[in-house]
């Protein structure tokens, strides 16, 4: 039971480190987070184990899923596929801006 916990506890950092990562903390996007959230703590009393393994599994493929997508867009983008540029400029144009110590004028902000 102990080890069951502490997997699922692991899944849940993991999951919300990948929401807040790939889907982001802001006002509009919160929405994501509370809802994952409000399940992990409706199902937090769930004593039949086979459904318990059904909600560690689904949080599971879900944060490999937003991973895998995140890595497949940073891909497109080193290969050149991306049809709008205009983002992997703004993330080139940052990276070096801040590997110099400075920031983006807002007119790059997104």
């Amino acid at each position: 039971m102990r080890s069951d916990a502490f997997q699922t506890a692991k899944i849940y950092r993991h999951l919300l480190k990948a929401i807040k990562k790939h889907i982001g903390k802001e006002e509009n996007k919160s929405h994501f987070l509370e809802f994952v959230t409000s399940e992990f703590r409706n199902n937090q009393n769930l004593s039949d184990g086979v459904a318990v393994q059904q909600k560690i599994k689904l949080a599971r493929d879900y944060t490999f899923l937003l991973n895998s997508v995140h890595h497949q867009k940073d891909l497109l983008f080193s290969y050149n596929i991306a049809v709008d540029r205009s983002d992997e400029v703004k993330r080139t144009l940052g990276k070096s801006a801040s590997s110099v110590g400075l920031r983006l004028p807002e007119v790059y902000q997104a």
